[in-house]
C-alpha cells in the first residue's frame, strides 16, 4: 500500500500539472495490484474528480477557463459519460480497453503542440459533437475522465493557448467522472462506492494533496512541456504493461 500511495500522489501531482485527474494511471495501477476489475473505474473516478475539482477551482480563480467553449465539449459528452458507466463490460474487454487507451493517450501528448493564441475557439463548435460524445462514452465506460484523449486535440487544432486547454480539460473531466460515476453506481449498486472509497480512503487523501500541488505548478510555475514529456512516459509505460503483461 505504501507504493500504491505514493504512486497515486506523484501521478496525481504530474496530471493535474496539466489539467487531467488521472484516472486512467489510477485504474491502471489498481488493476496491477490485483484489485476486483469491478472496483476499478469507481476508486478511478472517485480519485478523478477529487483531483480535478481543485484543479478547476484554481484554473477558474486564475480566470484562464474559456466557460463558453468547455461547457459546449461537457455538454455534449457528460449524457455519453453516463451511459458508458451503465455499460457492462467483461474483464478483459476492460483491461484491453484500458491499456490501449493508456497507449494512445501517451503518444498522442507527444505530439507537438501549437500556441494556440490566435486560436478561434467557435469554429471548433462545428465538429467538436463527434470528438467529445465518444470521448464521454469511453470515459465512462472505462473509468476515467476522457479529458487525456480530448487536451492532445485540442493543441492539435489551435483550439486555444495551453493554459486555457488546461483548464477545459480540468472541467471536461470533472463533469464526466461525475456522469461516469454515477452511471457506474447504478449498474453495480452503491455499495461498490462504500467499498471502493472504505478500502482506497488513503489513495483519495494522496491525490488530494497531489493534486492541489499539481494545479499550482499549472498555474504559476513549470512549463507544460515538460510535465507532458514526463506524464506521456508514464502512461505509455503502463499502458504497454497492461497490454503485453510484461
Amino acid at each position: 500500500m505504501p507504493f500504491l500511495i505514493a504512486a497515486f500522489f506523484i501521478t496525481a501531482l504530474l496530471y493535474a500539472s496539466v489539467g487531467f485527474g488521472g484516472g486512467s494511471t489510477y485504474a491502471a495501477l489498481l488493476a496491477l495490484s490485483g484489485l476486483d476489475y469491478r472496483l476499478l473505474p469507481v476508486l478511478a473516478l472517485a480519485c478523478n474528480i477529487v483531483v480535478v475539482a481543485g484543479s478547476s477551482v484554481r484554473f477558474a480563480r486564475a480566470e484562464v477557463t474559456p466557460w463558453r467553449g468547455a461547457l459546449l465539449l461537457t455538454a455534449l459528452a457528460a449524457p455519453a459519460a453516463f451511459l458508458g458507466g451503465l455499460t457492462p463490460i467483461d474483464e478483459a474487454t476492460f483491461m484491453l480497453l484500458l491499456g490501449a487507451s493508456l497507449v494512445l493517450t501517451g503518444i498522442t501528448m507527444l505530439m507537438p503542440t501549437a500556441d494556440g493564441s490566435d486560436a478561434m475557439p467557435m469554429q471548433f463548435a462545428r465538429y467538436v459533437g463527434v470528438v467529445a460524445v465518444p470521448l464521454g462514452y469511453i470515459a465512462g465506460l472505462v473509468g476515467i475522465g476522457g479529458g487525456i484523449f480530448l487536451a492532445p486535440l485540442l493543441h492539435l487544432t489551435r483550439w486555444n493557448n495551453a493554459r486555457a486547454v488546461a483548464a477545459t480539460a480540468s472541467f471536461f473531466i470533472l463533469v464526466n467522472s461525475l456522469f461516469g460515476l454515477a452511471g457506474q453506481l447504478i449498474k453495480s449498486g452503491s455499495g461498490v462506492l462504500s467499498g471502493a472509497v472504505a478500502g482506497g480512503f488513503a489513495l483519495l487523501i494522496s491525490v488530494a494533496i497531489g493534486g492541489q500541488i499539481g494545479s499550482l505548478l499549472a498555474v504559476r510555475v513549470l512549463p507544460l512541456r515538460w510535465i507532458r514529456w514526463l506524464t506521456a512516459a508514464l502512461v505509455t509505460i503502463v499502458g504497454a504493461r497492461l497490454l503485453f503483461g510484461f
